[in-house]
């Protein structure tokens, strides 16, 4: 009888240990992949960040302008270039 616990208790032993082997594994590579994570979130936001910037930069009144006059060949009014329409019906 007391072999068959033995064998019993033997079994329980590994079976346990191996749990715990996996288990600490589990926790390993959750841990790293935790890590890569936070890593990436660092490296998002800071891109993040970046692009605000950019977006300001682009949204300037001035860069805009230069924009407008490079790209769209536009103008600034002017009273000498400017037309004035009138409707023959009048105002109601």
């Amino acid at each position: 009888m007391s072999a068959k616990l033995s064998l019993v208790l033997l079994a329980a032993l590994m079976t346990s240990a191996l749990y715990l082997v996996h288990v600490q594994y589990e926790s390993r590579r959750l841990f790293a992949e935790i890590d890569r994570a936070g890593a990436e979130a660092r490296r998002l936001e800071s891109e993040r960040v970046r692009l605000e910037v950019e977006k300001r930069d682009a949204a300037t009144s001035l860069r805009v302008e230069t924009l407008a006059r490079q790209k769209l060949s536009m103008r600034s009014i002017t009273p000498a270039i400017t037309e004035y329409v009138t409707s023959k019906e009048g105002a109601r």
